[in-house]
C-alpha cells in the first residue's frame, strides 16, 4: 500500500475505524521493510505528522496501537524524523508510554500494548535522531523510565514493558554521556538496573552475596532472557570507568552485582544462542566490576557432588567462563569483540585471586607430560591459546600472551616451558624480559612441580619451539676450518647487505632486557662493564 493512500485516509474525515483498517493493512505489508523509497519521503513525513495528530486526541486503544505500529515502521528511516522530533511529539509518545505519571500504577492490562508500542517508537526515534537524544535530557526521560521500571518490579505479565524500558535506558546511556552520568549519580541507576536484572533472573538468596542454585530449575523464557540481556547492557554503560571504588556502599553494590552475575553465568536461556548472548553480556559487565569485588564469583563449596570444586571452593562460574572462552576461540572469528573481554576478565581474576588462578592453571596449563609436539599443535586449551600468541591482531595476541603469563605467575622460565621462546618473544620484548626474570606483580611462593616425563625430556627440548626434537646431525662436523670460515663470512656479508639496504635492522638486548639497535645495545653493555670495573 502506497504512503499517499494511507496519508489520504489519515487526513480525511473518515472515522477512527477507517483509519485503523488502513493503517493495519499498511503495517502488515511493511512489517519487515527497513529500506524505503526516497521518492515518497515527503509523503511519509506528512504521514508521521498526521499519525501524531491522531495520537494527541483520545482515541480507542486498538486505533492507538495501529497508529503507533505505523509510526514505529516509519521511524526506521532517519530522514523522516524531522517533524517527529519536537518537544510536543516526544511528550505525546511519553504520555502514551505512561512515562508522565509518577504516582499512578499500571493497572489496566488493555493499556499494555499501547505502552509497549510507544516505547518501541521512542527506541527507534532516539536511536536515529541526535535531536531526540538532546530532547530526552531536557524532558528528563531517564528519570521517568526509572520510575516506570519501579512500577514494573512487583507486577507480573508486563515483561514486554520492562524489556523495552530497559532497552531505551540502554540506548540513552549509550548515546548521551550526560544521561549516563545522570543515571549513575542522580537516579541511582546502578541500584535500579541491578534490581531489574535480579528480578529478571528470579534470584533467591541463601546468604549475603550467595544465590540459591536450583539445578532442576527450567531455562529462562525468551522474554526473561531478553529482559536480563537489556539490563546487562544498560548496566555496562552506567558502570563504565567504575574500577575505582570510593566508598563502602559502592563496594557492597558491586559485590551484590557480581553475585547476581555469578547466578547469571550458571543460568541457561531458551536456546544455546540465547544462553551465549546472556553469558557474553554478563562477561562484559563483569569486566566493569572492580577486581576487589570479584571474589564472590567463587564460594565455599556445598556437600553436593555435582559442584565443581577446588580447594573447598565452588568453581562452577569460573568453569562456565573457561568453557565460554574456549567456545569463542573455536569460532575462529571476531576475536577482538568476542574473545578479548573474557580473556581480559580471566586475567584480572587470576592476577588478584589465588584460588581462581590455581584452578584455571590446572585446567589450561596442567603439568607437562608429552612434549613431543610443538605447544601450538593440538586441540587442548593450551594449544589454542599458544596459537593466539602469534595472531595477526595485536590486541588478541597481547591478551592471550598476558593470560598465559599471569597463569605462570609472570615467571619467564615457567612461560617458556609451556609456550616455547618463539611464541613468547613478542610479550617478552614488550615487557623488557627477553633476558629472563619475572613481571611486576607479586604472587604466592608455591612452586610448580615438573613431572618425571618432563624432567627426563628436558635436556633435549628445543627452547625456541618448546618441544622435544630428535638430535640432528651437525652439518659443520664434516667441514674443514676453511669451509667454516667461508660460510661464516658469507653469512656476515648477507646480513651486512640486508642491513645497508635497510631491509632489516640488527637488534640487540639492552642490559635491562628491552630491544634496541645492535650498536646501541653493544654500547650500553660496554658502558655498564666499564662502570662496574671503575667501581671495583
Amino acid at each position: 500500500m502506497e504512503p499517499g493512500a494511507v496519508l489520504e485516509a489519515v487526513e480525511g474525515r473518515g472515522g477512527a475505524e477507517a483509519v485503523e483498517q488502513v493503517l493495519a493493512r499498511y503495517n502488515e505489508e511493511n512489517r519487515t521493510v527497513f529500506r524505503f523509497d526516497p521518492a515518497d519521503e515527503d509523503e511519509r513525513k506528512k504521514l508521521c505528522e498526521g499519525i501524531l495528530n491522531i495520537l494527541e486526541k483520545d482515541t480507542k486503544t486498538s486505533c492507538q496501537v495501529a497508529c503507533l505500529e505505523a509510526l514505529r515502521i516509519l521511524s526506521r528511516d532517519k530522514k523522516v524524523l524531522v517533524p517527529v522530533t519536537t518537544k510536543r511529539n516526544m511528550q505525546i509518545l511519553m504520555r502514551l508510554a505512561k512515562l508522565d505519571t509518577v504516582e499512578d500504577p499500571l493497572e489496566s492490562a488493555s493499556e499494555f500494548p499501547v505502552i509497549v508500542e510507544a516505547l518501541k517508537c521512542l527506541c527507534n526515534i532516539i536511536f536515529n535522531s541526535a535531536v531526540a537524544q538532546k530532547l530526552s535530557l531536557e524532558l528528563n526521560l531517564a528519570a521517568m523510565l526509572c520510575n516506570l521500571l519501579e512500577k514494573c518490579k512487583d507486577q507480573q505479565c508486563i515483561d514486554d514493558i520492562k524489556c523495552f524500558d530497559l532497552r531505551l535506558l540502554f540506548l540513552l546511556s549509550l548515546l548521551h554521556t550526560d544521561i549516563r552520568s545522570q543515571l549513575r549519580q542522580e537516579l541511582q541507576g546502578v541500584q535500579v538496573l541491578t534490581q531489574a536484572l535480579e528480578s529478571s533472573l528470579s534470584v533467591r538468596w541463601t546468604e549475603e552475596y550467595k544465590a540459591a542454585e536450583d539445578r532442576d530449575r527450567p531455562p529462562l523464557s525468551l522474554r526473561e532472557t531478553d529482559c536480563a540481556i537489556e539490563a546487562l547492557k544498560a548496566l555496562f554503560n552506567v558502570t563504565l570507568d567504575s574500577w575505582n571504588v570510593h566508598s563502602e556502599n559502592e563496594s557492597h553494590q558491586f559485590r551484590y552485582m557480581a553475585a547476581i552475575l555469578r547466578h547469571c553465568l550458571l543460568t541457561t536461556g531458551p536456546t544455546e544462542d540465547k544462553t551465549e548472548e546472556l553469558h557474553s553480556n554478563a562477561v562484559n559487565l563483569l569486566s566493569n566490576v572492580p577486581v576487589s569485588c570479584l571474589d564472590v564469583l567463587i564460594s565455599p563449596s556445598s556437600q553436593e557432588e555435582t559442584d565443581i570444586k577446588y580447594n573447598g571452593m565452588n568453581m562452577g562460574a569460573i568453569q562456565v567462563l573457561l568453557d565460554f572462552m574456549e567456545k569463542r576461540i573455536d569460532k575462529g572469528s571476531s576475536y577482538r569483540e568476542g574473545l578479548t573481554p573474557v580473556l581480559s576478565l580471566l586475567t584480572k581474576c587470576c592476577r588478584t585471586h589465588r584460588n581462581i588462578r590455581k584452578f584455571i592453571k590446572a585446567q589450561v596449563l596442567p603439568p607437562l607430560r608429552d612434549v613431543s609436539n610443538r605447544p601450538e599443535v593440538g586441540t587442548t586449551v593450551r594449544n589454542k591459546l599458544v596459537r593466539l600468541m602469534t595472531h595477526v591482531d595485536l590486541g588478541v595476541k597481547q591478551i592471550a600472551a598476558e593470560f598465559l603469563f599471569v597463569l605462570c605467575k609472570e615467571r619467564v622460565d615457567s612461560l617458556l616451558k609451556y609456550t616455547g621462546y618463539g611464541n613468547a618473544a613478542g610479550l617478552l620484548a614488550a615487557r623488557g624480559l627477553l633476558a629472563g626474570g619475572r613481571g611486576d606483580h607479586w604472587y604466592s611462593d608455591d612452586e610448580d612441580t615438573d613431572t618425571e616425563e618432563y624432567k627426563s625430556a628436558k635436556p633435549n627440548i628445543n627452547l625456541i619451539t618448546g618441544h622435544l626434537e630428535e638430535p640432528m646431525p651437525n652439518p659443520m662436523d664434516e667441514m674443514t676450518e676453511e669451509q667454516k670460515e667461508y660460510e661464516a663470512m658469507k653469512l656476515v656479508n648477507m646480513f651486512d647487505k640486508l642491513s645497508r639496504d635497510e631491509l632489516i635492522k640488527p637488534m640487540g638486548v639492552r642490559p635491562d632486557g628491552t630491544m634496541a639497535p645492535l650498536e646501541e645495545a653493544v654500547s650500553q653493555y660496554h658502558t655498564n662493564k666499564q662502570d662496574s670495573s671503575d667501581s671495583d
